[in-house]
């Protein structure tokens, strides 16, 4: 799955390992190609909207101005006409947009002012569970619900993307908590539904398995003995927090479901795998085995469908 700068999203699925890995070696040549400058420039707007407080940006303005910019007509214009008063009338709007900033209400006086409320969308997911007084977000139960009820047939569910402003609408209804009704006729696209509840996992600041938890996974996809990795999951599986462990069983028990109508979805085990497997599992720094961490990810997501009544049932089953 590749997400570009803008905000697209697309979607690259095979069944061949090694064709991924082609894939993967032909858009990281791409990327290594474009030029330095760009990438740099991109780097620092990023590090810059994501880094600087509202005072930094604001201070940065002087040695931005600073920096030498092209000769042309209309910047010979504008200095001939710049005079002391503006300079001092620009100083002051700055010197009082900063007060204000740094008088601005906290964040959580805001929150505790209902001014603000707790998304659901970016929050952690023990923290969504605290506040619905429950371990499975309760977004997560409807969209299970709406996609059984009219989504187990439909070819390519979960593979194929719904409509990103109609996702967003989505997200934004639910994050203001509002009554939402997915049977609504705005939400009877069933991708924008799966859209959403892939998009909700996705923006998990940890995800659904904790990072602690993603080498241990890693190691134990790679035994080679089936029972023992069954096994080994499993014991991970027992160890998550309870948030992580009930929303993943329910989660994991509605993929199953999918799968069991590949005839007609054609959406395999192995499908649903490259589908969930980065989404639900990765690595808190990304390192250069990225490749080879997305073979892992898929296959841990493969084999807990597979085996599901192992994994997540009772220890007499």
């Amino acid at each position: 799955q590749i997400t570009t700068v803008s905000g697209n999203e697309f979607l690259l699925q095979s069944d061949i390992d090694f064709l991924i890995l082609d894939w993967f070696h032909a858009i990281k040549n791409a990327i290594d190609r474009l030029s330095k400058e760009r990438s740099c420039t991109s780097r620092n707007l990023e590090f810059k909207l994501r880094r600087s407080s509202s005072i930094e940006l604001l201070n940065s303005l002087d040695t931005e101005s600073k920096e030498p910019k092209p000769e042309h007509r209309k910047s010979l214009i504008f200095r001939l006409n710049y005079s002391a008063s503006d300079t001092n009338d620009r100083n002051r709007v700055k010197s009082r947009l900063k007060k204000f900033i740094s008088r601005r209400p906290s964040l959580k006086t805001l929150q505790d002012k209902g001014f603000i409320k707790d998304q659901i969308f970016g929050s952690h997911l023990h923290v969504v569970c605290e506040h619905e007084k429950s371990t499975v977000p309760q977004f997560v139960r409807l969209c299970i619900k709406a996609v059984e009820r009219r989504g187990l047939d439909v070819d390519g569910i979960y593979r194929v993307s719904g409509n990103l402003a109609t996702i967003q609408k989505l997200r934004f209804v639910v994050n203001q908590e509002e009554k939402l009704n997915l049977d609504d006729s705005q939400w009877e696209d069933i991708h924008v539904v799966t859209g959403a509840l892939k998009m909700f996992f996705r923006e998990l600041p940890e995800p659904l398995f904790p990072y602690c938890f993603f080498e241990q996974f890693v190691e134990a996809i790679k035994i080679q003995d089936n029972a023992t990795r069954i096994k080994s999951i499993r014991s991970l599986v027992k160890k998550l927090p309870r948030p992580n462990y009930d929303t993943m069983k329910i989660l994991f028990e509605h993929l199953k479901k999918i799968a069991a109508k590949e005839s007609v979805n054609l959406m395999s085990t192995q499908s649903l795998g490259i589908v969930f497997g980065p989404t639900l599992l990765r690595p808190e720094k990304e390192t250069g085995n990225m490749a080879v961490h997305m073979l892992y990810q898929n296959q841990i997501v493969e084999l807990m469908l597979s085996e599901y009544s192992k994994i997540f049932g009772s220890e007499e089953d």
